[in-house]
Protein backbone atom coordinates (compact mmCIF):
# COMPACT_ATOMS: atom_id res chain seq x y z
CA UNK A 1 0.00 0.00 0.00
CA UNK A 2 1.51 3.41 -1.07
CA UNK A 3 0.89 5.88 1.37
CA UNK A 4 1.42 8.96 -1.27
CA UNK A 5 -2.34 7.70 -2.62
CA UNK A 6 -3.37 10.28 -0.12
CA UNK A 7 -1.05 12.69 -0.30
CA UNK A 8 -3.56 15.47 -0.31
CA UNK A 9 -3.74 15.14 3.37
CA UNK A 10 -0.37 14.69 3.92
CA UNK A 11 2.09 17.73 4.42
CA UNK A 12 5.70 18.27 4.60
CA UNK A 13 7.87 20.85 3.85
CA UNK A 14 11.43 19.07 4.37
CA UNK A 15 12.48 19.72 0.64
CA UNK A 16 12.85 23.09 1.46
CA UNK A 17 16.38 23.00 2.58
CA UNK A 18 17.26 19.94 0.49
CA UNK A 19 16.73 22.33 -2.32
CA UNK A 20 18.65 25.43 -1.19
CA UNK A 21 21.46 26.18 -3.35
CA UNK A 22 24.51 25.44 -0.98
CA UNK A 23 25.00 29.50 -0.48
CA UNK A 24 22.08 29.72 1.05
CA UNK A 25 22.11 27.07 2.94
CA UNK A 26 25.20 28.04 4.65
CA UNK A 27 23.31 31.89 5.06
CA UNK A 28 20.38 29.51 6.70
CA UNK A 29 22.26 27.36 9.04
CA UNK A 30 24.60 30.46 10.23
CA UNK A 31 21.74 32.47 11.05
CA UNK A 32 19.61 29.35 13.06
CA UNK A 33 19.73 29.44 16.65
CA UNK A 34 19.04 26.14 18.55
CA UNK A 35 17.42 25.48 21.09
CA UNK A 36 15.77 21.98 23.09
CA UNK A 37 12.58 21.12 24.20
CA UNK A 38 11.40 18.83 26.41
CA UNK A 39 7.54 17.17 25.45
CA UNK A 40 4.86 19.27 26.18
CA UNK A 41 6.52 22.37 26.54
CA UNK A 42 5.01 25.42 24.23
CA UNK A 43 6.76 26.85 21.22
CA UNK A 44 4.05 29.62 20.68
CA UNK A 45 0.38 30.64 21.65
CA UNK A 46 -1.98 31.69 19.64
CA UNK A 47 -2.71 35.54 19.37
CA UNK A 48 0.98 36.30 20.58
CA UNK A 49 2.88 38.20 17.60
CA UNK A 50 5.59 36.18 15.77
CA UNK A 51 9.12 37.40 16.10
CA UNK A 52 10.73 34.61 13.65
CA UNK A 53 10.07 31.52 12.35
CA UNK A 54 11.24 27.65 13.14
CA UNK A 55 12.87 24.74 12.11
CA UNK A 56 12.60 21.33 13.48
CA UNK A 57 16.16 19.51 13.78
CA UNK A 58 14.93 16.73 15.60
CA UNK A 59 11.51 16.30 17.22
CA UNK A 60 7.39 16.53 16.41
CA UNK A 61 5.24 19.62 17.00
CA UNK A 62 1.76 19.81 16.95
CA UNK A 63 -0.60 22.81 15.72
CA UNK A 64 -3.57 23.09 16.70
CA UNK A 65 -6.32 25.19 17.65
CA UNK A 66 -9.08 25.56 20.80
CA UNK A 67 -12.64 25.34 20.42
CA UNK A 68 -15.78 27.58 21.97
CA UNK A 69 -15.73 24.16 24.62
CA UNK A 70 -12.23 24.45 25.31
CA UNK A 71 -10.91 20.83 23.75
CA UNK A 72 -7.42 21.10 21.28
CA UNK A 73 -8.43 20.48 17.40
CA UNK A 74 -5.26 19.46 16.14
CA UNK A 75 -4.39 20.79 12.85
CA UNK A 76 -1.49 19.27 12.27
CA UNK A 77 1.74 17.82 13.39
CA UNK A 78 5.21 18.96 11.86
CA UNK A 79 8.21 16.60 11.62
CA UNK A 80 11.71 16.42 11.31
CA UNK A 81 13.25 18.30 8.80
CA UNK A 82 10.41 21.04 8.88
CA UNK A 83 9.57 24.49 8.94
CA UNK A 84 6.96 26.08 10.46
CA UNK A 85 5.32 29.73 12.12
CA UNK A 86 6.15 31.37 8.61
CA UNK A 87 2.54 32.35 7.68
CA UNK A 88 2.12 34.52 10.63
CA UNK A 89 5.28 36.44 9.88
CA UNK A 90 4.42 36.71 5.97
CA UNK A 91 1.22 37.86 6.45
CA UNK A 92 2.32 40.41 9.74
CA UNK A 93 -0.27 38.63 11.94
CA UNK A 94 -0.82 37.40 15.17
CA UNK A 95 -0.49 33.61 15.17
CA UNK A 96 -3.71 31.51 14.64
CA UNK A 97 -2.67 28.40 16.70
CA UNK A 98 -1.12 27.09 19.00
CA UNK A 99 2.16 24.89 18.58
CA UNK A 100 3.56 22.48 21.23
CA UNK A 101 6.33 20.18 21.51
CA UNK A 102 4.70 16.27 21.63
CA UNK A 103 8.27 14.94 22.13
CA UNK A 104 11.49 15.93 23.06
CA UNK A 105 13.08 18.01 20.31
CA UNK A 106 15.94 20.10 18.98
CA UNK A 107 14.21 23.26 17.29
CA UNK A 108 16.38 26.54 15.61
CA UNK A 109 14.42 29.95 15.73
CA UNK A 110 15.08 31.99 12.58
CA UNK A 111 14.76 35.68 13.57
CA UNK A 112 12.44 37.89 11.28
CA UNK A 113 15.12 40.15 10.57
CA UNK A 114 16.99 36.97 9.05
CA UNK A 115 14.34 35.20 7.75
CA UNK A 116 13.40 38.63 5.48
CA UNK A 117 17.08 39.13 4.60
CA UNK A 118 17.30 35.91 3.14
CA UNK A 119 13.50 35.74 1.14
CA UNK A 120 15.07 39.17 -0.15
CA UNK A 121 18.03 38.12 -1.38
CA UNK A 122 17.27 33.76 -2.56
CA UNK A 123 14.98 33.72 -5.33
CA UNK A 124 14.93 30.35 -4.87
CA UNK A 125 13.95 29.85 -1.26
CA UNK A 126 11.13 32.69 -1.68
CA UNK A 127 10.00 30.05 -4.21
CA UNK A 128 10.06 27.28 -2.08
CA UNK A 129 7.90 28.85 0.33
CA UNK A 130 5.47 29.94 -1.87
CA UNK A 131 5.39 26.18 -2.80
CA UNK A 132 5.06 25.08 0.80
CA UNK A 133 2.16 27.61 1.60
CA UNK A 134 0.33 26.60 -1.25
CA UNK A 135 0.63 23.36 -0.45
CA UNK A 136 -0.17 23.39 3.58
CA UNK A 137 -3.01 25.66 2.25
CA UNK A 138 -4.87 22.82 0.15
CA UNK A 139 -3.73 20.25 2.96
CA UNK A 140 -5.52 21.63 5.95
CA UNK A 141 -8.80 22.73 3.43
CA UNK A 142 -8.64 18.55 2.57
CA UNK A 143 -8.44 17.79 6.31
CA UNK A 144 -11.11 20.69 7.74
CA UNK A 145 -13.85 18.97 4.96
CA UNK A 146 -13.23 15.40 6.19
CA UNK A 147 -13.35 16.80 10.18
CA UNK A 148 -16.40 18.13 9.07
CA UNK A 149 -17.97 15.40 6.36
CA UNK A 150 -16.98 12.16 7.58
CA UNK A 151 -17.53 9.38 10.21
CA UNK A 152 -15.68 9.00 13.40
CA UNK A 153 -14.19 5.68 12.20
CA UNK A 154 -13.38 7.39 8.48
CA UNK A 155 -11.12 10.10 10.63
CA UNK A 156 -9.41 7.86 12.32
CA UNK A 157 -8.25 5.44 9.81
CA UNK A 158 -7.19 8.51 8.17
CA UNK A 159 -5.31 10.38 10.75
CA UNK A 160 -3.40 6.40 11.40
CA UNK A 161 -2.54 6.90 7.92
CA UNK A 162 -1.33 10.39 8.56
CA UNK A 163 0.50 9.60 11.23
CA UNK A 164 2.68 6.36 9.74
CA UNK A 165 3.59 8.56 7.49
CA UNK A 166 5.19 10.97 9.84
CA UNK A 167 6.81 8.27 12.20
CA UNK A 168 8.29 6.53 9.08
CA UNK A 169 12.19 6.77 9.44
CA UNK A 170 14.24 6.96 5.88
CA UNK A 171 11.44 5.88 3.64
CA UNK A 172 10.31 2.43 5.30
CA UNK A 173 6.72 1.07 5.45
CA UNK A 174 7.62 -1.53 7.43
CA UNK A 175 7.47 -1.78 11.72
CA UNK A 176 6.23 2.11 12.02
CA UNK A 177 5.73 2.65 15.75
CA UNK A 178 2.92 5.71 15.85
CA UNK A 179 3.99 7.40 19.48
CA UNK A 180 0.69 9.75 20.24
CA UNK A 181 -0.91 9.77 23.09
CA UNK A 182 -4.79 8.51 23.24
CA UNK A 183 -5.49 12.29 24.05
CA UNK A 184 -3.95 14.43 20.85
CA UNK A 185 -5.22 11.17 18.60
CA UNK A 186 -8.26 11.69 19.79
CA UNK A 187 -8.62 15.34 18.82
CA UNK A 188 -6.51 15.01 15.64
CA UNK A 189 -9.72 12.82 14.63
CA UNK A 190 -11.94 15.47 15.90
CA UNK A 191 -13.40 12.45 18.61
CA UNK A 192 -13.57 11.96 22.36
CA UNK A 193 -11.07 9.78 24.02
CA UNK A 194 -13.47 7.00 24.98
CA UNK A 195 -14.95 7.15 21.15
CA UNK A 196 -11.91 6.84 20.24
CA UNK A 197 -11.02 3.75 22.47
CA UNK A 198 -13.85 2.52 21.18
CA UNK A 199 -12.75 2.52 17.91
CA UNK A 200 -9.13 1.41 17.67
CA UNK A 201 -10.69 -1.65 19.83
CA UNK A 202 -12.73 -2.44 16.64
CA UNK A 203 -9.61 -1.95 14.12
CA UNK A 204 -7.66 -4.01 16.32
CA UNK A 205 -10.27 -7.16 16.68
CA UNK A 206 -10.69 -6.45 12.79
CA UNK A 207 -6.24 -7.25 12.55
CA UNK A 208 -6.26 -3.45 11.20
CA UNK A 209 -3.70 -2.60 14.27
CA UNK A 210 -1.44 -3.67 16.43
CA UNK A 211 -1.24 -1.83 20.20
CA UNK A 212 0.83 -2.11 22.92
CA UNK A 213 0.10 0.77 25.90
CA UNK A 214 0.53 4.50 23.82
CA UNK A 215 2.07 2.19 20.52
CA UNK A 216 0.11 1.98 17.11
CA UNK A 217 1.70 -0.04 14.39
CA UNK A 218 -0.74 -0.69 11.10
CA UNK A 219 -1.18 -3.99 9.90
CA UNK A 220 -3.70 -3.75 6.83
CA UNK A 221 -3.28 -0.85 4.65
CA UNK A 222 -5.42 -1.78 2.29
CA UNK A 223 -8.16 -2.12 4.62
CA UNK A 224 -7.41 1.09 6.40
CA UNK A 225 -7.53 3.02 3.14
CA UNK A 226 -10.94 2.01 2.19
CA UNK A 227 -12.77 2.91 5.97
CA UNK A 228 -10.76 6.14 5.53
CA UNK A 229 -12.63 6.34 1.98
CA UNK A 230 -11.12 9.33 0.45
CA UNK A 231 -11.45 8.39 -3.22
Amino acid sequence: MKLAMISKFIFNNQYILNELPQCDKDLLEKVMQSKKYVKNQTVFTEGTLPTGIFYIETGKIKKYKVDNDGREQIIYIYNSGEFFGYSAILSEEAYGDTAVVIENSVISFISKEDFFNLLNNSVVFSRLLLKSLSHEFSVMANLMAVLSQRTVRERVALSLLILHDKYRVSGSEKNVSIMLSRTDLANMSGTVTETLARVLHDFKHEDLIWTEGRKIQLLNFQRLTQIANFY
